[in-house]
């Protein structure tokens, strides 16, 4: 029962980051704007996930555990790429990029900087749903920000609390994980509270 239930969580987590952020992008594509997405949000999701897949990895975790970050990365360059090409501001890419490819390789330079990192991670993660609060708060407009993505990524979050604590149990991934789907829950409230409220309006 046990097994079958792992299987069922690990597997579907699998499936539903594999178009994760699908939705996102192709609403953005869509539009020709990313109005109500936070570039600021992004940056730190991808710093998150990358401290997150170096940590699995370094730790030699199942790779069934993580098996879905390098799809989630992967989606994230292409989103991040898309805002920058709408908000004008391409050029900046090479750099970010160079920026994370760098400290991937940094970050296990040392093994007290990986146990540093993964203990920021969660708070980098947190921010980065922050950042994107701030900017649905600000706008009061949800803009392009898909429902959907944010759907599934609290779906993502708690079923990977269920496989955390039948494989590892390490309580820092427990408690990022915990905090991500509040987080991600909330963010998700806050773009159906402002589609409601735009369609009021209409």
């Amino acid at each position: 029962m046990n097994s079958a239930i792992f299987d069922f969580a690990n597997y579907s987590t699998l499936l539903v980051c594999m178009v994760l952020k699908f939705p996102q992008i192709f609403s953005v594509f869509k539009a020709g704007s990313a109005k109500g997405l936070s570039v600021k949000s992004l940056l730190l999701e991808l710093t998150g996930f990358l401290v997150f897949l170096k940590y699995q990895m370094h730790y030699e975790y199942p790779p069934a555990t993580y098996l879905e970050y390098p799809i989630l990365i992967a989606q994230d360059v292409i989103l991040m790429l898309c805002i920058f090409h709408y908000n004008g501001t391409l050029k900046k890419a090479p750099l970010y990029l160079g920026i994370f490819v760098v400290g991937w390789y940094l970050i296990t330079f040392r093994k007290w900087i990986i146990n540093v990192a993964m203990n920021m991670c969660t708070f980098i993660s947190a921010a980065s749903k922050l950042a994107q609060l701030q900017c649905l708060w600000q706008t009061k407009d949800s803009g392009q920000v898909s429902a959907l993505t944010w759907g599934m990524a609290v779906y993502t979050c708690i079923t990977r609390i269920l496989t955390t604590l039948m494989t590892t149990g390490d309580f820092g991934v427990l408690v990022r994980f915990v905090v991500l789907t509040v987080l991600n829950s909330w963010v998700l409230a806050t773009v159906l509270y402002y589609r409601k409220a735009g369609k009021k309006q209409v």
